[in-house]
């Protein structure tokens, strides 16, 4: 029989009142932040399932608000977090979702960049205890739970690419705790996503950067503080 840590039950240090609905949701608010590589001028959100019944009661609405503007789970802003998301420039709207959706605390996502216009499309699942699962990002399908340094790379789906990326990581000594892949099509457009053990250094992204096939690469790290993070916005 398998058993979970105590600390997967009860969730993170966190502002409540619910490791599902508040402190899951603000990961999935940082995570796509993080993804996004920059701050979001727009982000239209929409809940699906218990998410889309409870909230406004339980405070997700302010949790992914703090989470796009890359607060953690337990900073204290997170009740004022709307407010300051306007203050800060952010245009935000909330709605609820219809149809099929991978879990009952289900998110989507779709930002806009406020320096470059990027947009991204983001889904995530809150799966109890403040864990998360991001399933979807741009349409590429995905497994990204934010427990550890995770490096996303967008190439191309060309021979060898997987191999040149994990030849970088052996050179570089870093474990590949978990690796998904997706394309669009064959030769195509495709995204890799790698949890590591350990956090990734500017020279292991710009190794990664410096593949011919390899289009960006995105780090997310939920450990991090906001101001480690920082650093690492607006990279290719």
């Amino acid at each position: 029989m398998r058993f979970k840590d105590v600390f997967s039950i009860i969730g993170p240090a966190m502002v409540g009142p619910s490791s599902s609905h508040t402190a899951g949701a603000a990961r999935i608010g940082r995570a796509a932040r993080q993804v996004l590589g920059e701050p979001a001028r727009e982000a239209e959100v929409t809940f699906f399932g218990s998410f889309a019944a409870t909230y406004q009661g339980h405070g997700t609405d302010r949790a992914i608000a703090g989470g796009l503007l890359n607060f953690a789970t337990d900073d204290s802003r997170l009740p004022d977090s709307i407010e300051l998301a306007a203050e800060a420039g952010m245009e935000i709207s909330f709605g609820q979702g219809t149809g099929l959706f991978p879990h009952p605390n289900t998110v989507r996502l779709h930002l806009v960049g406020a320096q470059t216009g990027t947009e991204l499309t983001l889904t995530g699942i809150s799966i109890g205890g403040g864990n998360i699962e991001i399933v979807d990002i741009d349409g590429f399908g995905v497994k990204l739970t934010g427990m550890y340094p995770t490096v996303l790379i967008h190439h191309m789906d060309y021979l060898g690419v997987l191999a040149s990326v994990t030849d970088v990581m052996r050179k570089g000594q870093f474990n590949i705790g978990h690796m998904s892949l997706d394309r669009k099509n064959r030769s195509g457009a495709a995204l890799t996503v790698l949890e590591l053990d350990e956090a990734a250094t500017p020279g292991l992204l710009h190794e990664l950067r410096a593949l011919s096939a390899v289009k960006s690469v995105k780090v997310v790290d939920l450990n991090e503080s906001a101001q480690e993070q920082k650093g690492k916005d607006n990279t290719p």
